[in-house]
């Protein structure tokens, strides 16, 4: 079915509703907060106490490792730079890379000693390197305010480690946009989440091997952070590429070590397996028009930035329908990439997608002819006609 042909028009505000996956896909997760997302089709299949502030232990050093990838970028930090070993790095415990104050360690060390190793040392000598006034403290205030900046509405860092403390506390939505953040903004960097093995110095021959239970499996798992504290239980950032298809999928507070790895696991299958991906338009495809006001065309082409790919339960039978919402008639001048609108996807026993969709080409406004008319135009419908059209 092509996609213009089931395309209603709305001139109205946007809201956005997400609702919950119906009882027919459902996945019946054990964690205390769940939430799987389909990154290629932008589609949430599972969630559960998404908003919930919980304390996210070690999966909460993906801010830190975040930030450093943003100072390197940035040029403010070098993967070859050696950082100094604090006494409050070094005092740290659980798991490490047995750091020591006498030490000077490389920052690529160091990020692959977080990830890999979890370090929670490495950690700290990092966040003193990059805090405002060189304590871990200060980088933690800074990690929470860079958060709220990138979306993460119910974080607060009170460590750059995830150590047990009273209000360091992170969403499983949060992890989930701090993941993708991570995937998106840094591919260069990436890769490292998929190690399975590092070695420091030969300090820690017992620590060596990354915690991920999903490496290694033959399922297209790629990172990113394990988690476990008492209070949190066991938790895991994941994410996973199968076909072209990616998830990205957060749990927290399992109650132990096997019910993550099984947990997971059988998460990653049933994402990919109970659900299809089909692609229905192309990226700069036209998908509709929207009206404008005082311009010399009346209506101005709308088009995709990305393809669009649609996320259906294998078993559906039934198309998604599409709406496009806009607030109009947009006035005139319009300059195409001007963001416009957005795409509303609903597909059986899913929930709502929106797409962004912007200008297809330029609209200049109009002389004094064209003004007049418009003007004649908006009053005649404001008097005559209902406000809401269909194509």
């Amino acid at each position: 079915m092509p996609i213009t042909s089931a395309i209603k028009v709305i001139i109205s505000s946007v809201f956005l509703n997400i609702c919950l996956l119906s009882q027919a896909y459902s996945f019946d997760t054990k964690a205390r907060a769940a939430y799987v997302f389909d990154q290629t089709s932008g589609t949430i299949l599972l969630s559960k106490n998404p908003d919930l502030p919980l304390p996210p232990a070690s999966m909460s050093k993906l801010m830190t490792l975040y930030m450093t990838f943003e100072f390197i970028k940035a040029g403010r930090l070098r993967l070859d730079e050696k950082l100094p070993v604090s006494k409050n790095a070094a005092n740290y415990t659980g798991s490490t890379m047995f750091l020591d104050p006498t030490d000077r360690v490389e920052v690529l060390d160091l990020i692959r000693g977080i990830i890999v190793l979890s370090g929670n040392d490495a950690c700290a000598v990092i966040a003193e390197a990059l805090s405002p006034d060189g304590t871990e403290a200060g980088f933690s205030k800074l990690m929470t305010q860079r958060g709220k900046q990138i979306g993460l509405k119910n974080s607060t860092f009170k460590n750059s480690n995830g150590w047990p403390a009273n209000g360091h506390q992170m969403s499983v939505s949060d992890l989930g946009i701090l993941a993708e953040r991570l995937i998106v903004d840094f591919p260069e960097y990436y890769p490292m989440f998929a190690e399975q093995t590092y070695e420091f110095d030969g300090r820690a021959p017992a620590n060596i091997r990354n915690r991920n239970p999903l490496l290694g499996l033959g399922i297209g798992a790629d990172g990113l952070k394990t988690g476990h504290t008492e209070e949190a239980g066991y938790g895991l950032v994941g994410s996973a590429k199968q076909d072209g298809r990616r998830i990205i999928f957060v749990l927290s507070g399992l109650r132990t070590l096997e019910d993550r790895a099984q947990e997971a696991e059988t998460i990653v299958n049933w994402a990919f397996r109970q659900f299809k991906m089909e692609k229905f338009a192309s990226g700069d495809s036209e998908i509709g028009k929207a009206k404008v006001w005082n311009g010399k065309s009346r209506h101005v082409s709308l088009v995709l930035e990305n393809d669009l790919n649609v996320m259906q339960p294998v078993l559906s039978s039934s198309e998604p329908s599409f709406a496009i919402e806009y607030i109009g008639p947009i006035k005139a001048p319009v300059k195409k990439g001007d963001k416009l609108a957005e795409l509303v996807i609903n597909s059986t026993d899913l929930p709502e997608t929106r797409h962004s969709l912007f200008a297809g080409n330029n609209v200049p406004s109009g002389g004094f002819f064209i003004r007049v008319r418009t003007a004649g135009q908006y009053l005649f419908n404001m008097l005559f006609t209902n406000t809401e059209e269909s194509l």
